[in-house]
């Protein structure tokens, strides 16, 4: 209450507002402490599904390739062929991935305009330092535009 008992005076109703924001923002950090929390039980929840889900599909690829093992010796091959030719078809497989990663990872190049920018900026910075020129803003490419 104020100094004539009726009203608060400004200095009250500042500290109230400010006691008041307090209390709503660690309200609110609570709120999102424990959805958060909820959230990162749910995902890993979910993470750990797919990764029995992984494992079992791991298995599945096993219990084939037996089975294609024995599919091949009941059409009247040796067991070890039969299993050297299921062996050979994985790595054949293997091979072509492993060929087609390592096309794909040598298209793959750097930032190489960011590096260029990059680059003219410390020789411009340079400069300046030096006191020798200002940097030729107009021969600086506009950011975003190809050259």
């Amino acid at each position: 209450m104020g100094q004539n008992g009726d009203e608060p005076t400004i200095g009250q109703l500042v500290a109230n507002a400010s006691k008041d924001l307090s209390g709503l923002v660690r309200g609110e950090i609570e709120l999102a402490k424990t959805e958060l929390k909820k959230t990162a039980v749910k995902a890993g929840t979910g993470v750990g599904m797919f990764a029995a889900a992984a494992f079992l599909l791991v298995l599945v690829i096993i219990l084939l390739s037996i089975a294609a093992a024995f599919g091949l010796t009941a059409a009247g091959l040796d067991p070890a062929i039969a299993f050297l030719i299921v062996a050979g078809v994985y790595l054949l497989i293997a091979v072509v991935l492993v060929l087609i990663g390592r096309r794909t990872l040598a298209g793959a190049k750097g930032p190489q305009r960011a590096i260029e920018s990059s680059k003219e900026s410390v020789e411009a910075l340079k400069a300046i330092g030096k006191g020798d020129q200002e940097p030729a803003l107009e021969s600086r490419p506009e950011p975003g535009v190809p050259r």
